[in-house]
């Protein structure tokens, strides 16, 4: 009697033209990760977040997305890597991030809607000498020959005149025709409320839209220079109506020059908006104070779940149907730096 694995040779062979390796497992592809620093997620994500790809963390305002990115950068920037952070609310504290552990000093902040608040000297607007020298004194009528004609210097003056003695004029003289001066028509102006715009500073690109193209010019840029291992896309602070016009033609754009540099794009939005080009998409649900202190806030707990996950662990079996998505969600806790460890 032949054995399985003489039987599976012929099978193969007779199958090569059609179905190459019909019944060989496919080979188990190795996802670069990096850890984010919280042990509870990298167990889940089974390392971390996927080295090369977009990966989306999607919550409301206080449910841990900026606690959680932070985190992943201190674990970049402790490892002598260059990171950056396109914000585009201009929601960073800085103070925060290094008490987290972040290396400023390997963090490029890129702040959008930003005036520019310097303020103006003599020194940048400083003309020549020779413009403040005046000119000599021309000698002889008219400038010794070269200054303009006579009746050319008679032109306006009777405005000048008329002009000089017109606060002295109680009323207009009967002799001159007197303009007539067209009357205005009253016009009502309807004040609207002005729209909302999100973030601290509005300043000259103070409306949402135009800060997000901003971020995405920021983004190409760096993208495109390479050198950085993660650029975090702060949009948490923008509506979802204005994030979502984001066409979806730049995130695959994206997602190319990430897979090609390497490097780990990290999205923060309240509503997901790269669709099938994130690797993952993590959702996190509104914190909760921690119940320790009663007068003092403590912290936060925390929930992530998984919503996509574009690289699983590969299994010798490829299924002919797609797995049913079950729930896959990790809790922990951020705690404040003056509470001390518990």
């Amino acid at each position: 009697m032949a054995s399985v694995a003489a039987i599976r040779r012929q099978v193969e062979a007779v199958l090569a033209d059609r179905i190459p390796s019909a019944l060989t497992p496919t080979p188990r592809i190795i996802r670069e990760t990096a850890a984010t620093g919280i042990d509870g997620l990298d167990e889940l994500l089974i390392g971390g977040l996927p080295i090369g790809a977009i990966s989306e963390i999607v919550g409301p305002e206080c449910s841990g997305r900026t606690s959680l990115a932070l985190s992943f950068v201190a674990q970049m920037t402790d490892a002598g890597k260059v990171c950056a952070w396109v914000d585009v609310s201009d929601s960073l504290h800085p103070e925060s991030a290094a008490a987290i552990g972040v290396n400023l000093c390997r963090l490029l902040w890129v702040r959008c809607g930003v005036a520019n608040t310097e303020q103006k000297t003599e020194h940048n607007f400083s003309l020549p000498e020779k413009y403040f020298i005046p000119p000599p004194i021309k000698k002889g009528l008219h400038g010794g020959g070269c200054g303009s004609h006579p009746r050319s210097e008679v032109k306006g003056l009777s405005e000048a005149v008329s002009g000089f003695f017109q606060a002295e004029m109680i009323g207009p003289r009967c002799a001159e025709p007197q303009p007539r001066k067209k009357r205005e028509k009253e016009s009502f102006e309807v004040v609207r409320p002005q729209a909302m715009t999100v973030g601290r500073k509005s300043g000259p690109s103070g409306k949402p839209w135009a800060r997000i193209e901003q971020a995405l010019l920021v983004t190409d840029l760096l993208l495109q220079a390479g050198g950085f291992s993660t650029i975090v896309m702060d949009m948490g602070g923008i509506a979802p109506e204005y994030a979502s016009r984001v066409p979806l033609a730049t995130w695959f754009r994206y997602r190319a020059a990430v897979e090609r540099s390497r490097a780990v794009l990290l999205l923060l939005t309240q509503h997901a908006c790269t669709k099938s080009s994130a690797g993952l998409v993590l959702r996190l649900e509104e914190g909760n104070a921690l119940p320790e202190e009663t007068t003092v806030f403590s912290g936060l707990a925390c929930h992530a779940e998984v919503v996509r996950e574009r690289f699983t662990p590969a299994s010798p079996v490829v299924p002919m149907r797609k797995p049913p998505q079950s729930e896959r969600g990790v809790g922990w806790q951020n705690r404040t730096c003056w509470t001390g460890p518990r």
